[in-house]
């Protein structure tokens, strides 16, 4: 597959990134914030406003865990685009897409149901069914397929690994998928100003990400009035957020975390509450002068 980016556009995009200044006072509250973690934690803060940035081991690889549904998103919208499928075809949902991880929806449709692929898309991004997003990984072409986007599109360190020939390796070290905060937000900002695979496509995945289902992490910190785009992932021992804020100051920003020694599932695991704190830290540092207060970092 060619590459899409020219090289007069990557060296373009190399000089906008090299432009963006570090917001030194920002990095440092942040900085301050995950002290003591006891795992790995990556940040990145985007402010396109005043194109500024604070970066904490933004270019290290994380796990995405369910983040990866991000780029199975883009890859379906790219054969969207393409006219290889249609947004509101129907499907058939049959026994051999089974899985089952909890309490995802479409595990339990009975063989031969039919769906509509907005709707599989809704489940995968809105409440992260994991069955949803193995079938739409395979109707994007496979993770191979999914991968070629992504580096085509001038990401190296994005990928899917579950399923993928060749990246068996990966998937024994990251899991499902892997990407860096950095990357991560840079699609995400993608989204978000229109530039990804086209305007109607960005426009239409932006409002899949804004209904997201799981909002008691970073989410909790926004006020709800507030457009919030937002994808979350969580296996055992890796918590991680990315998420665009539309206040009257927008931001987009990501935390990964990896290794984490609090692997439990309730609200108070360390990773989880270091997300609301950092969202607060956010809304707040952008947004100075307000009364609202998000839900507490701790029960």
């Amino acid at each position: 597959m060619k590459k899409i980016i020219p090289a007069f556009l990557a060296t373009l995009l190399l000089t906008a990134l090299q432009a963006q200044k570090t917001d030194k006072k920002l990095e440092h509250q942040l900085k301050q914030l995950v002290a003591g973690f006891r795992g790995d934690v990556g940040i990145y803060v985007l402010d396109a406003k005043k194109n500024k940035v604070a970066a904490i081991n933004a270019d290290s690889v994380f796990p995405t865990a369910s983040i990866v549904k991000i780029p199975i998103m883009i890859a379906v919208m790219d054969k969207i685009e393409k006219g290889q499928l249609s947004y509101h075809q129907r499907l058939t949902y049959t026994d051999s897409l089974y899985y089952n991880e909890g309490d995802d929806i479409l595990a339990s449709f009975k063989d031969s149901s039919s769906i509509e692929l907005s709707k599989v898309m809704m489940l995968m991004l809105t409440t992260s069914d994991n069955c949803a997003s193995l079938w739409l990984q395979g109707l994007a072409g496979t993770g191979s397929r999914i991968n070629e986007i992504l580096d085509s599109t001038g990401y190296t360190q994005t990928r899917v690994n579950s399923r993928t020939p060749g990246r068996q390796g990966n998937r024994a070290q990251y899991g499902w998928g892997q990407t860096s905060p950095r990357e991560m937000v840079t699609i995400m900002s993608r989204i978000v100003n229109g530039s990804m695979l086209s305007p109607q496509a960005s426009e239409k995945m932006l409002r899949l990400l804004g209904r997201q289902y799981w909002d008691e992490e970073a989410i909790s910190q926004i006020p709800p009035g507030v457009f919030v785009a937002d994808k979350n992932g969580a296996v055992d021992a890796s918590r991680s957020e990315v998420m665009f804020v539309n206040g009257p100051h927008p931001y987009t920003w990501a935390i990964f975390t990896k290794n984490n020694q609090d692997t439990s599932w309730e609200y108070n695991n360390e990773a989880w509450v270091l997300t609301r704190k950092v969202s607060a830290l956010l809304w707040n540092y952008y947004n100075p002068g307000g009364n609202w207060k998000g839900a507490p970092f701790e029960k």
